[in-house]
């Protein structure tokens, strides 16, 4: 009988709320309590070594979609064990329920953690249904269905974002402070909220008239100024940090970033500055759209502020951190020296021929990938399946950050592997016939006996991926 895997889009489930614990990390010594994962997203900070008490930020970990997984990206100088395999500082590694995690480069002197998911197994085939009456997803400025939904903090009500960004224009012009356009609360932040957009998406494939016209959403695109989080605030002190000496100030304002302290490159930021909290330190940098300096990868519409504060001159401080330069740059910029845990769907085995391909053709991953780049930028490749934002409008010379740019550089392997030729591959490689659902399919992923059996860089022929 033929071998069939499966494919990644035949189920779906949703996510439990935010505030459940869905995972933790259980220490082998007693000694210490466990770690408790309940955010989507985490930043592991915890003991690490068997004679210390310190903690340390070592790990991000991201819940998987499935559910019944998540990556794991090191975030520390040392090299992390997981089931024995080395994760190097920034790369990362999909973890299971009972994966044993080592944050240090070896067993002596470093603590044991085993990663356990709490939700049983079933929930991987669990399908949550959501009833919205929709009137309750409809934006109160425009009164239609939301369209790229944005939330407004504190009050948490809802709007598109073009309609609340046009709103924020014009109160930044008229008014002191941004006031929620539906119950008039003080709003001192704004963010995209991507569950409630899934909703909306839902809703409107469920009925057709709720759509609007190409025109209409074209038009609130070219409003739309929220791209990541937004920090809006009236300049007073409303915040808990720990006190620097900048903090005496005889007008008793907060101030954010640098530019709010002193003038810098000829801008110095007002009492209502709109500012944008870098998705890599956590530090603030103000908004200036027009500006000419990125702040946000266009890959993923995530802020950095790397770039802005480097294109000025300044580098942090205690009160106001900066990241690196590189954690936002041009993807011509960018190096790579080994490829991506994200190639080929995470499947090690089709990493590893790519790896040795690359190898026997006499070449360097670099230098494929600057290929592949300039056939990306010549539009050789179907941008479809690339999961980028904006990816008709990527080039070279687009600013995207270090995550979006590993991205890029699976779905150029892809296509890579693609065109080789059957008699370069390993000859025990050339012969394997495709998997039915191709690189879409899950059995790959816990079966290393179908992932070395079938090749899994083609094409989906069955399934939703076709």
């Amino acid at each position: 009988m033929e071998e069939r895997g499966e494919c990644s889009a035949s189920a779906s489930a949703s996510a439990n709320p935010s505030d459940e614990i869905w995972a933790k990390l259980v220490l082998s010594d007693e000694r210490y309590s466990d770690v408790q994962i309940s955010s989507d997203e985490k930043v592991i900070s915890s003991e690490i070594s068997a004679t210390s008490n310190d903690k340390h930020s070592w790990c991000k970990i991201v819940r998987n979609p499935d559910l019944c997984s998540a990556t794991m990206e090191n975030k520390s100088q040392n090299t992390i064990l997981v089931d024995g395999v080395k994760v190097h500082s920034d790369d990362t590694i999909v973890i299971k329920d009972g994966s044993q995690i080592i944050p240090g480069p070896d067993r002596e002197g470093f603590v044991s953690y085993k990663f356990h998911i709490m939700s049983g197994p079933d929930i991987c085939q669990r399908q949550l249904k959501i009833c919205v009456d929709v009137n309750h997803a409809k934006c109160s400025i425009c009164l239609n269905l939301w369209h790229d939904v944005v939330t407004v903090a504190p009050c948490l009500h809802n709007f598109c974002n073009g309609c609340f960004s046009e709103w924020l224009r014009r109160s930044k012009e008229r008014h002191s402070a941004v006031l929620c356009p539906q119950c008039r609360a003080v709003v001192h932040f704004a963010g995209k909220n991507h569950f409630l957009r899934t909703i909306a998406e839902d809703m409107l494939r469920a009925d057709s008239s709720l759509q609007r016209s190409h025109d209409e959403v074209a038009l609130l695109d070219t409003y739309a100024l929220v791209r990541s989080n937004l920090v809006i605030g009236s300049g007073k002190k409303n915040r808990k940090r720990a006190y620097t000496p900048l903090d005496d100030q005889s007008d008793g304002t907060y101030h954010q970033c640098q530019q709010c302290v002193t003038e810098v490159a000829g801008f110095r930021c007002k009492y209502d500055t709109v500012h944008l909290q870098c998705q890599a330190c956590g530090g603030m940098m103000p908004s200036r759209t027009g500006f000419g300096i990125p702040q946000y990868c266009s890959g993923c519409d995530r802020s950095f502020c790397g770039a802005y504060w480097h294109a000025l001159g300044v580098t942090g401080n205690g009160s106001y951190p900066v990241c690196s330069q590189d954690t936002l740059r041009p993807i011509s910029d960018h190096s790579i020296s080994r490829i991506p845990l994200l190639a080929h769907e995470k499947n090690l085995h089709e990493q590893n021929i790519t790896d040795s391909c690359i190898g026997q053709m006499g070449r360097t991953l670099p230098d494929v990938i600057s290929e592949w780049i300039a056939k990306f930028e010549n539009r050789e490749i179907d941008r479809r399946r690339m999961m980028l934002n904006h990816a008709e409008m990527i080039t070279a010379r687009t600013f995207v950050c270090q995550d979006c740019y590993h991205k890029l550089v699976s779905f150029l392997l892809y296509w890579f592997r693609l065109s080789i030729p059957k008699h370069l591959l390993p000859p025990d490689e050339s012969a394997r016939e495709d998997c039915w659902y191709g690189y879409a399919c899950r059995t790959q992923h816990r079966s290393q006996e179908h992932a070395q059996k079938r090749n899994h860089v083609c094409r989906p022929t069955r399934g939703s991926n076709m």
